[in-house]
């Protein structure tokens, strides 16, 4: 491989013939050029690991059954049922409480237990954990922080098979994922100025969010 192409990744390949291998794969490919030894090892997850094979397996099958057909809400409820899972948390941001709601109710309809908790759970003013108070959204007022870790030990504590975040900033889904007991999935994908739909300013950063593509610093 070249000095020009051993930094490059799957993001400057236009081939993707590691999908259905009717095509070739360029030079670079990390399907190629990565060493068999890590992929084995990596395959070998799928067959003894208990874990990976039920979730992969899982996810299979809905794929290959429903592709195209259902929601992604109807894919977390099927995918829940064929993980065996019982009890389905809900990681909730306040400003989707609404949906966090609906959401709760399609469970219990398909006959599964949820419990919720929002992320303003403790109700701690952010300043608390030495947040200036120029960064609250309304000054000089009693500003909750998100507490997702708070979150995740609360649905440890119901002892949740499956944890679905609806709407958690970036960084706090992080956080939860990190303290979860349990697999996370997530629902909602939280774009305030987008409706929810953060793939929109990639469909059209070649004309309205031109500025995405501007090599500057954001702030």
């Amino acid at each position: 491989m070249s000095d020009e192409t051993k930094n490059l990744s799957c993001s400057d390949c236009g081939l993707i013939n590691c999908y259905r291998q009717e095509k070739s794969f360029p030079q670079f490919c990390l399907t190629t050029n990565t060493d068999q030894e890590i992929i084995e090892d990596a395959n070998r997850h799928y067959l003894k690991d208990e874990f990976v094979a039920k979730f992969s397996h899982a996810a299979a099958e809905i794929e290959g059954t429903y592709f195209g057909k259902i929601t992604r809400v109807e894919e977390i409820v099927l995918f829940a049922k064929r993980i065996e899972a019982k009890k389905i948390g809900i990681a909730t941001c306040v400003g989707l409480m609404n949906e966090a709601k609906t959401f709760a109710k399609i469970l219990k309809a398909k006959g599964l237990e949820s419990y919720c908790v929002i992320c303003k759970v403790s109700s701690t003013d952010k300043t608390a954990i030495g947040i200036d108070e120029k960064f609250k959204i309304k000054k000089d007022t009693h500003e909750s922080l998100c507490n997702p870790v708070l979150q995740a030990k609360l649905l440890n504590k119901e002892k949740t098979d499956l944890n679905v975040i609806v709407g958690l900033c970036v960084g706090h889904d992080s956080i939860f994922i990190k303290y979860s007991d349990a697999p996370v999935t997530t629902l909602i994908t939280k774009d305030r100025v987008l409706a929810h739909n953060p793939a929109g300013a990639l469909y059209t950063s070649g004309f309205y969010y031109t500025r995405l593509l501007e090599e500057n610093d954001t702030e």
